[in-house]
């Protein structure tokens, strides 16, 4: 039986996590140039009682577009059997593989699945990388992690995340690294509604910002290696907004953790 704990995880896992493939590719070359030339989709889907639930990605020219949803048809598919089972095997707690349909596309299968286990290791490090590049990737994929799977909880109906967004004036909660516009995230709030956005908002000041001074600071936190109180005093991180924002935003971020892994 699927429980509404469930579906959370899962609308975190297709919503939120899986997109973060792409970002993954476009990163590292060793990956994007293995995709240069193709022009293909790729669906990962689950079944749910009498429909499937599930994402595909659209390649053209190597140019992976991402797209909620299923599709009829796709180069290749990767079709768990329920959406337990798909919670469990990207949640490293089931080695039990899908049905792999289109299978005798051998190139493109390997390198899909070269790119969705390089992302899910770097989202499952517990100590920081020893790469610069790497690091920043890291910190990139939570923050747009947070940002979305904020987002997916409350347009999944979670209550906590529900009720907040419901008090909720229009205000924009945002993530950034001082001196990387291009590690910065933002989600939109207003009267139940949410959306979030990768990079810097600029229509005006954030409501909050959880603002960290350097790359290191941000894994600190995200790696949950650093206290958040001890590093704030550091000046490490600063908390732009009331500290009660601060507690908020970090009680979510601790919760679509524990859906994502």
């Amino acid at each position: 039986m699927i429980t509404q704990e469930d579906i959370f995880a899962n609308k975190i896992f297709l919503n939120s996590v899986l997109p973060l493939v792409k970002v993954v590719i476009e990163s590292k070359e060793n990956i994007k140039k293995k995709f240069k030339g193709i022009n293909a989709i790729v669906q990962i889907s689950a079944k749910n009682t009498n429909e499937k639930v599930g994402i595909h990605f659209l390649i053209d020219d190597g140019e992976w577009t991402v797209v909620k949803g299923v599709t009829e048809g796709p180069t290749i598919e990767l079709e768990f059997k329920s959406i337990p089972e798909f919670n469990a095997f990207f949640s490293g707690k089931s080695k039990k593989l899908p049905k792999i349909k289109g299978w005798y596309n051998v190139k493109l299968l390997i390198n899909t699945l070269k790119a969705l286990t390089t992302m899910g290791n770097l989202l499952k490090l517990t100590s920081p990388p020893d790469d610069e590049e790497e690091k920043e990737l890291f910190v990139k994929l939570y923050f747009y992690l947070l940002s979305s799977g904020i987002s997916q909880l409350n347009k999944a109906g979670h209550p906590d995340v529900s009720k907040w967004a419901k008090k909720s004036p229009e205000r924009v909660y945002a993530w950034v690294v001082d001196g990387k516009p291009e590690i910065s995230a933002y989600i939109k709030v207003k009267s139940g509604k949410t959306k979030a956005v990768r990079g810097i908002y600029k229509r005006s000041k954030p409501f909050f910002t959880m603002r960290f001074d350097s790359v290191d600071s941000a894994l600190g936190i995200l790696l949950e290696r650093d206290d958040m109180i001890e590093s704030t005093t550091k000046g490490k991180l600063i908390m732009e907004g009331g500290p009660e924002y601060g507690t908020q935003l970090g009680e979510f971020m601790i919760l679509v953790g524990s859906y994502a892994k």
